[in-house]
């Protein structure tokens, strides 16, 4: 599928009858699976269209755009911020792109979003009309995947969408652990840290809840200093909460998880049906860390896969840095045994829709060579068309 931008207008205008496009410019993706642009229109309207480079990418996309028909204005009625809605598709080959409406703003990069979290800038809410203070935005991501994480599981259930038990979760991070330790280029200091916390039973207790999977900086939609849009949707499941907090631990001040994680808690205090029915657990941020350090074994194994030397190289010297910082912290203590009577037994109320370990690998970290990283995009298309 030809991914110029011309070409991505084109398609907008074949997917949404009545679109004219005027103008298009690019839009920031995942460049190892996507192609993106934002389009015009003769009426002043906005088009997003994402075109796959592959197969897989493409399942991902009309898995997306399943997700983004299930959210009825009921369900984004409960969302503290916008959703795209979907549009049109258009078929090229075994290949489809599709076209959703855009969300005005741009994403930012983690430590943009870390520096703006800790010092807000007044001129982002001189014009706020409201006496109350307009939240930070820790408290903005916090309450956003509370959220998220607050949404029927039968959203995704009956959409046939992934759902996982808490043990499941775990096996899935052993399968990926498994494959990473084969291609013998981890070093082994790290598949100790990883065993460790896959065999601590207590740190894998948690309630499964619908996540949107594959959260990151560039799903962020942020205009003057508020969280405008969350998109992204292609790994929307019934799984691991911890999923959706570990792009945070990138930042490189650690205060953004803590106060994001603690504006979440604040959330599941509330009795509102935009939080989820219970505490997070104390664990939370152990499997995010986790889930962020198995992020560039799964980046090390898509590379020797497809045998890119070069991508191989860069991962193995991003885990042997990644070595060297986690030998300078100390070794977490292994948590103690919870009886079989606990409360903080999960329940595992997913298991009617459990997936093989081995599904397809999500995509690489952000910051990984060959992916996007989050940056300022501009508000609206460049280029006439």
């Amino acid at each position: 599928m030809s991914t110029s931008l011309e070409h991505l207008a084109a398609v907008a205008a074949a997917g949404v009858p009545g679109l004219a496009p005027v103008a298009v410019g690019p839009s920031p993706d995942d460049d190892a699976d996507f192609r993106s642009a934002v389009v015009l229109d003769a009426s002043g309207r906005r088009w997003r269209v994402r075109a796959p480079l592959s197969p897989e990418a493409s399942v991902r996309l009309e898995t997306e755009h399943l997700v983004l028909r299930s959210f009825t204005p009921a369900v984004r009625s409960r969302l503290p911020f916008l959703v795209p809605t979907a549009a049109g598709s258009v078929a090229h080959g075994d290949l489809h792109a599709f076209v959703h409406s855009h969300i005005e703003g741009a994403p930012l990069d983690i430590d943009a979003l870390a520096r703006m979290a800790a010092e807000p800038d007044p001129e982002h809410h001189r014009h706020v009309p409201s006496a109350e203070p307009p939240p930070t935005l820790a408290v903005q991501l916090g309450r956003l995947l509370a959220a998220i994480h607050a949404l029927p599981t039968a959203l995704v259930l009956d959409a046939d969408l992934p759902g996982y038990t808490a043990e499941q979760c775990r096996q899935r991070r052993l399968a990926e652990l498994s494959r990473a330790a084969d291609t013998r280029r981890v070093p082994t200091a790290l598949l100790r840290r990883w065993e460790r916390v896959l065999e601590d039973r207590a740190v894998w207790r948690f309630r499964p809840r619908v996540v949107h999977g594959d959260l990151q900086e560039d799903d962020l939609v942020i205009s003057r200093g508020r969280v405008r849009g969350v998109t992204g949707w292609t790994d929307l499941h019934v799984g691991d909460p911890a999923e959706d907090f570990a792009w945070l631990l990138a930042a490189r001040d650690a205060r953004l998880a803590e106060g994001v994680l603690e504006a979440y808690a604040a959330a599941c205090r509330r009795t509102s049906f935009q939080a989820p029915d219970g505490a997070p657990d104390p664990h939370l941020l152990d499997r995010a860390r986790l889930d962020a350090e198995l992020a560039l074994a799964q980046w090390l194994v898509r590379a020797v896969d497809r045998g890119a030397q070069d991508l191989v190289a860069d991962a193995e010297q991003m885990l042997a840095t990644l070595e060297q910082d986690v030998a300078r912290r100390p070794a977490p203590a292994p948590s103690a045994p919870v009886p079989e009577s606990s409360p903080e037994r999960p329940v595992q109320d997913v298991a009617e829709h459990p997936q093989p370990a081995d599904d397809p690998a999500r995509p690489a970290p952000a910051g990984a060579p060959g992916t996007s990283t989050a940056h300022t995009a501009q508000e609206g298309p460049q280029r006439p068309v």
